[in-house]
């Protein structure tokens, strides 16, 4: 009787405990984070931006009910970010899932939220079906609202959201000029890397003149200039760096004829000598990298022209990184027909590479011709770790300290056509502008969640051992925990059979 009594207390005691537990947990919110590149860490820039909101967000989630297992773990994941969200603005975000289903009226309001239905496949009694489902949200600041109107799986969802709260919220955007007059690339096709900045900043095309204002622009930015510019223009560069005024220059350098005549030649715009007497050279070689891109190449086979992918080693993939924040966090970077960057050395200025090639690389000397069917080998590769971007930072005629980005390759973010920019061409862009411009710290934040990990990369005795590893690791700690179970029920038989045994 009284170990039935001791038992109903213990139980009593720890159902308190859980309960006790769960309400704690209910105000308090702790996740632990073991991926390698911390996704699930809320960085110091969202953290701020939250702690210092001054009127309530709301943020409505779109989510079907029931979905396959990779749905259901994006909504998860999101509901995760979204409750972390609540804790650290205490309360200043809040939060709902609504399942529209077949709810005529919650289906109007996802839509008007900016959130459509969008078709998925659904395995149901052996055969594949579409179903309709919902899987987006909407972010309210007051009257404004910013959609996600599909939330994917790999999504960076802090950068996501902290820049939808920071586009609601900001009230003072600083200046950006983008130079224009001398063929740098248009606004429109700079159009994919613009959308990744527009919500922090106001961005205005810059013709160098007397009548502008350039102290007004946190930054200048030069893209792909192919034009030269003036002695005047030049200096008005130099009146503005001494203003505390930044610069980011992309420079292209190299021209090439890919139609006709194959050759790479080497062009100026006055930006490479005006460079110079910083002791910043850009140098009148094109580098090239074994880790490098493919082009197509129509070749005829039979009867019929096929495009064939081969490696193009002047379009090198950039993974050579510095610890700098502009490149944190970068996977691959895309260039093409780049120049080599080097610092003679200037007092009072300091240059930091950012970008290098890899540790099998080289130049040839413009200019060039491009053989498409060479055949290229390691005596093509003697060099490692060729500048191909840097930072050059002090005091540009007696002004105040500043810092200029300098990039070897000017159209690694403009749009070519349709065609996609390369995620990381983007961030690089858009980390530099940050870097220079910004002091919320959602630099850190654009890379986060995306990887460039190729498979193809790793070395063959990797690749075989991560597929074994996979492939044997579960069956060994089945076997392993079979082993345990199994030692121990001997053990209890074994001390069942002793002649003083009492259970």
């Amino acid at each position: 009787m009284k170990t039935r009594k001791q038992l109903t207390y213990t139980l009593l005691v720890i159902f308190g405990i859980i309960i006790l537990i769960n309400i704690i947990s209910g105000s308090l919110y702790k996740r632990f984070d073991t991926t390698q590149n911390e996704d699930y860490t809320m960085s110091k820039a969202t953290k701020n931006i939250l702690r210092n909101l001054t009127e309530p967000v709301t943020i409505t989630a779109y989510f079907t009910k029931d979905l396959p297992p990779q749905y259901s773990k994006v909504r998860k994941d999101f509901k995760d970010v979204v409750e972390e969200y609540s804790s650290i603005s205490k309360g200043m975000v809040v939060y709902e899932f609504i399942d529209p289903g077949d709810d005529q009226q919650l289906e109007q309001a996802a839509m008007q939220d900016g959130v459509r239905p969008v078709l998925i496949n659904v395995r149901a009694k052996d055969k594949v079906e579409q179903q309709k489902a919902y899987i987006g949200a909407v972010i309210k600041v007051g009257t404004q609202k910013e959609s996600i109107p599909i939330i994917q799986e790999g999504t960076a969802l802090e950068y996501t959201l902290s820049t939808a709260i920071k586009k609601l919220t900001i009230t003072e955007k600083p200046y950006i000029g983008f130079v224009q007059g001398h063929g740098e690339a248009t606004m429109q096709s700079l159009s994919q890397t613009l959308n990744e900045i527009s919500f922090l900043y106001t961005i205005e095309p810059v013709t160098l003149n007397t009548e502008t204002d350039l102290l007004k622009y946190k930054t200048l930015v030069i893209t792909k200039a192919t034009q030269q510019y003036t002695d005047e223009e030049l200096a008005m560069l130099d009146h503005y760096l001494a203003g505390g005024g930044k610069l980011m220059l992309n420079i292209e350098h190299i021209t090439a004829d890919l139609q006709q005549t194959m050759q790479i030649t080497a062009t100026g715009t006055g930006l490479e000598g005006w460079l110079a007497k910083y002791g910043v050279m850009i140098e009148d070689n094109a580098v090239i990298d074994k880790k490098c891109g493919n082009i197509g190449v129509q070749q005829q086979q039979g009867s019929f022209n096929m495009t064939i992918p081969i490696a193009f080693p002047y379009m090198p993939i950039v993974s050579n990184f510095a610890d700098h924040p502009i490149t944190e966090k970068l996977q691959g970077i895309l260039l093409m027909f780049p120049a080599s960057i080097a610092y003679t050395g200037i007092d009072g200025k300091e240059f930091t590479p950012i970008l290098m090639s890899s540790e099998t690389s080289g130049t040839q000397t413009l200019p060039a011709y491009i053989t498409l069917q060479k055949k290229w080998n390691s005596s093509d590769y003697p060099i490692s770790n060729i500048t191909l971007g840097g930072i050059l930072t002090g005091s540009f005629n007696n002004g105040p300290q500043t810092s200029i980005v300098i990039i070897g390759d000017g159209d690694y973010a403009v749009s070519q056509g349709q065609q996609r920019i390369n995620p990381d061409n983007i961030n690089l862009f858009a980390n530099s502008i940050d870097w220079l411009s910004d002091d919320t710290g959602l630099i850190e934040l654009r890379s986060k969640g995306l990887s460039y990990r190729p498979l193809d990369e790793l070395e063959d005795g990797r690749k075989a051992f991560l597929k074994w590893m996979n492939f044997l690791l579960p069956i060994a700690i089945i076997i392993v925990v079979g082993l345990i179970i199994m030692q121990h029920k001997r053990n209890k038989r074994i001390k069942r059979m002793e002649e003083h045994y009492v259970k």
